[in-house]
């Protein structure tokens, strides 16, 4: 596995395979690698590409300090881990090559409206700024690709879709399934900071999600029920929410079809997120 990380060499290095035939497969983290970055990584290989994978723990999409300074950073596992997966090259880029202006704000800004407004927007201002800014770096330096982005973070999946459709990048993007340790609680870097308690509380997400996909009815039904699990379980709800998949608009009570709920909340201080696909039913 090579290591690289100055922009010019990840550039060079990324025109390189391609003259020599190969796809890139740009996986896109922020460190703290786990199983949800593994089967990015499994995906990427299965698909023949080879395979780079950045870490930048990337400041513009926090919208507290806090937040960023609690981000948990595992430089020695995560390279080992990479190794194991079977990356390619690892690219850690300096903060001051990605933002050279930091910690003032950067000149240019990428914003995608709609798909970006609500729910972990509307709950983090700035966040998807910030993660389309980054995304459009990283598409920049590494050229036509494929990028492997898992369903876990559905919003961002929609958002970077947007961006690199309306902006016209090479870049192909993959959406992969969201991976659960066997309790159901989804994977998450954030998970390291629940304690045996904590955990308990925060599988009412997944709870949440499959109680609404179990209902045989309309959407507000769905976000009742979600609550509900949520309420009991004392988790600090940020939303619970059913929308269309492609655009994240919400669901009406009269909508008929497959739709995406989506729930966020707080526990001792964590922020989580979980999502699954469900079938509304609307009101006759």
């Amino acid at each position: 596995m090579q290591r690289l990380t100055g922009v010019e060499r990840w550039r060079r290095l990324a025109d390189e395979q391609r003259a020599a035939g190969r796809r890139i497969g740009l996986v896109p983290t922020m460190g703290a690698l786990h199983r949800g970055h593994e089967s990015l990584v499994a995906a990427a290989r299965a698909n023949g590409d080879y395979v780079l994978l950045t870490i930048f723990v990337n400041p513009r999409q926090f919208d507290r300090p806090d937040d960023l300074r609690a981000y948990p950073r595992t430089p020695e596992h995560d390279r080992a881990l990479a190794a194991d997966m079977g990356v390619d090259a690892l690219v850690e880029p300096a903060l001051d090559e990605m933002w050279p202006a930091y910690p003032d704000a950067t000149a240019t800004t990428v914003s995608v409206r709609g798909v970006s407004d609500a729910l972990e927007g509307a709950g983090r201002p700035g966040h998807f700024d910030g993660v389309a800014s980054v995304v459009a770096k990283l598409a920049v330096i590494t050229g036509p690709c494929r990028a492997y982005f898992g369903e876990k973070d559905f919003q961002q999946l929609a958002v970077v879709r947007r961006l690199l459709f309306d902006l016209g990048f090479d870049v192909t993007v993959v959406g992969c399934p969201i991976v659960r340790d066997s309790d159901g609680l989804a994977i998450s870097s954030r998970n390291v900071r629940l304690d045996p308690s904590a955990r308990t509380r925060a599988l009412s997400l997944h709870e949440a999600l499959d109680r609404a996909a179990s209902i045989e009815g309309p959407a507000e039904s769905m976000r009742s029920v979600m609550r509900d699990v949520l309420a009991a379980a004392s988790v600090e709800m940020a939303y619970a929410e059913v929308v269309d998949p492609l655009t994240l608009e919400r669901t009406g009570d009269d909508e008929t079809g497959p739709r995406r709920a989506l729930v966020a909340g707080v526990v001792d201080g964590v922020r989580l997120i979980d999502n699954r696909e469900v079938y509304v039913r609307g009101r006759a």
